[in-house]
């Protein structure tokens, strides 16, 4: 494997295809974006999802992105640049496939690569000569060569002669209007440097710099590393919040003062555990091939490990507390502040907040939810919640915090008898060790 080639940023203008389009495979957080993106630099664009109702919602703009893409939605909804559908078939038309589909885990943590299978098989029936084909789903190293080269060479499309294939993930952090997709360098590893030149002229018209490296397979260990890394210190900062609780210390106070340092160190906040579509996701790809390949990551695998029982821990420390004061968990009324996995957004994926809110209600609490960004939420098959849109403190025996909104008015939790904070930022005097 060779070094990283010197960053590409944006080429000078050059002659695009006659009318050039992208189908874009997955409209959820990444795909949506991207697919905007790619519309507002000019190209037709065709967005392809399984879920009619997720068309029906673009359609409708009920769909939670920053403002600068809900006024691209708008624009390219009133004009041709845009073409919904869940006809796969639409591909076929295109200069340029981008798979954006979603890269979960199951229930015991395992690479659930279903949809990214489906995908990549549809595209593989459907490409043909000509194309450029673009993955963009965090999955494992040599997922691009398995699920898209040797399909394709199948077929006698052959990556770099008459098709190309590249790995190019996507950096999109939602809700995040700080670093707007454009601004943030994209990563491109092709299955051969042909490859890698014929995606450039799609990817550096979404991104004002591109970061081509020697293979698709360096390309998805980027991804997997860059997370990773986010895990690992969010587990630590998880650590010292309890090496600081210990001695009485205020965790936010250590942290703020570490990052004044201006090398060497980068700030991670505890918290209730890690949500969202990346950090709880992302390292367990990175896992899941190692006994394969004959070696181990025992420092990730225990960070991952600690992430995962953090919510448990929040039940148990919520159990404690209120035995504390003589209460038992059944029975008692619990308010959960913040059920979205973090600030800003109504996400819900692998959020602690959601789980910390099913886990009390399985012990018996009476449970109830606050959170401005998700009005309602299915619990189960049978069962759903609407947020309480101005809760009363006298109400609740405890209020477990799992995440801050930006510019909330929670002065009327001063009132209430106890606070279990998962953010550390809280202060009043009924709050409770979140652990």
């Amino acid at each position: 494997m060779g070094r990283a080639q010197v960053a590409v940023g944006r080429p000078a203008p050059r002659a695009k295809p006659a009318l050039p389009t992208v189908a874009v495979i997955g409209l959820g957080y990444v795909g949506l974006p991207t697919g905007l993106a790619l519309a507002h630099a000019g190209f037709g664009v065709v967005g392809i999802d399984i879920q009619e109702r997720r068309l029906q919602d673009i359609r409708a703009g009920h769909v939670d992105v920053i403002p600068a893409d809900r006024l691209r939605l708008s624009e390219a909804l009133e004009n041709p640049s845009l073409r919904l559908t869940t006809d796969a078939v639409a591909m076929a038309d295109a200069d340029a496939i981008l798979i954006c589909v979603p890269t979960p885990v199951d229930r015991e943590r395992q690479p659930d690569l279903g949809p990214l299978h489906a995908a990549c098989a549809s595209v593989v029936t459907h490409a043909h000569a000509g194309q450029t084909v673009i993955l963009a789903s965090t999955s494992h190293v040599g997922a691009t060569w398995e699920l898209l080269v040797k399909p394709l060479a199948s077929r006698g499309l052959v990556a770099g002669a008459n098709v190309h294939v590249v790995f190019s993930p996507e950096r999109i952090d939602p809700g995040n209007t700080r670093h707007p997709q454009h601004a943030v360098p994209r990563i491109l590893g092709g299955a051969t440097p042909a490859c890698a030149e014929a995606a450039l002229p799609f990817l550096s018209e979404i991104a004002e710099r591109v970061v081509v490296v020697s293979s698709a397979e360096a390309a998805e260990l980027v991804k997997l590393y860059e997370n990773t890394f986010r895990a690992v210190n969010i587990a630590l900062a998880n650590e010292i919040a309890d090496v600081a609780l210990a001695h009485g210390l205020d965790t936010i106070e250590i942290i703020e003062a570490a990052r004044t340092k201006p090398y060497g160190f980068m700030p991670f906040y505890p918290g209730a555990g890690a949500g969202g579509h990346c950090i709880p996701c992302d390292p367990h790809y990175l896992l899941e091939p190692l006994d394969r390949l004959g070696t181990r990551a025992p420092l990730v695998s225990e960070a991952m490990r600690v992430l995962h029982d953090k919510p448990r821990r929040v039940i148990q420390r919520a159990v404690e507390v209120l035995a504390r004061d003589g209460a038992c968990v059944s029975g008692c009324r619990v308010l959960v502040v913040g059920v979205a996995y973090k600030p800003g957004i109504a996400d819900l994926r692998e959020s602690p907040g959601l789980e910390i809110l099913n886990g009390l209600r399985l012990l018996g609490a009476q449970v109830d939810y606050h959170d401005p960004y998700v009005s309602t939420l299915a619990v189960d098959a049978e069962v759903s919640m609407l947020s309480v849109p101005e809760p009363d403190p006298a109400a609740y025996d405890l209020v477990v915090v799992t995440v801050l909104h930006p510019d909330w008015d929670l002065s009327w939790m001063g009132q209430c008898r106890r606070v279990l904070d998962c953010t550390y930022r809280l202060a009043h005097d009924h709050l409770a060790d979140p652990v």
